[in-house]
């Protein structure tokens, strides 16, 4: 479980190609106090560490990452210097800042504009219909495995558009600050309201 509070930004430093995708990912977590079988979600992506080392100042972990989860996720993320949103698994006591992450990603969403909104910058995406009916205005979503509040909503025939605003703050210290259009990002919606979508499918059928 994840809170989408983001307490590293992660890069890349190797891809190997086994069964699965051996990710390697230089860190400024302290690898001493991660676990072999911890859980680390990478921009949004729960994902098991398998390997972590130390070289010199700089520490690493490794995890392996499914065909199916590259199927699922915006591709880009899975590449040599490529930056990743990084986030430990909570521990009970732990202050929950954002909302409840699960670290499953829903869907893909690509960016269709960024403009400035004072010194935040307000970021569309657009979504599949899939994943349309979970989103609200005011309700939460996790981007990149970045815990936000949606603004507005705007539904078509192909698909749905959403915007949120990215503060200073975030912008510095995630991936998100530096997307433009037509980047792809990792999209799970509140868990909450997987569980009333489902609720109300049964709710329709007594």
């Amino acid at each position: 479980m994840f809170t989408g509070i983001i307490t590293d930004v992660g890069t890349v430093r190797s891809i190997e190609r086994r069964g699965d995708l051996r990710v390697v990912v230089d860190t400024r977590f302290d690898s001493g106090g991660i676990d072999l079988g911890a859980s680390i979600a990478c921009s949004g992506v729960c994902l098991t560490v398998v390997d972590k080392g130390r070289n010199g100042d700089s520490d690493w972990f490794a995890v392996d990452v499914s065909g199916e989860t590259i199927a699922r996720t915006a591709g880009s993320q899975w590449a040599e210097g490529g930056r990743l949103n990084l986030e430990r698994a909570m521990k009970l006591g732990d202050e929950l800042g954002g909302h409840i992450v699960t670290g499953h990603v829903d869907g893909v969403a690509e960016v269709l504009s960024v403009e400035p909104d004072g010194d935040s910058r307000r970021i569309a995406f657009r979504v599949d219909t899939d994943v349309a009916a979970f989103l609200a205005p005011k309700g939460s979503v996790t981007v990149n495995g970045v815990s936000l509040t949606v603004n507005t909503v705007a539904d078509d025939a192909t698909g749905t558009e959403f915007a949120i605003n990215l503060i200073p703050h975030t912008q510095a210290v995630t991936t998100l600050g530096a997307l433009r259009p037509g980047d792809r990002v990792n999209i799970e919606i509140d868990v909450l309201a997987r569980y009333l979508k489902r609720m109300e499918s049964y709710r329709g059928k007594a």
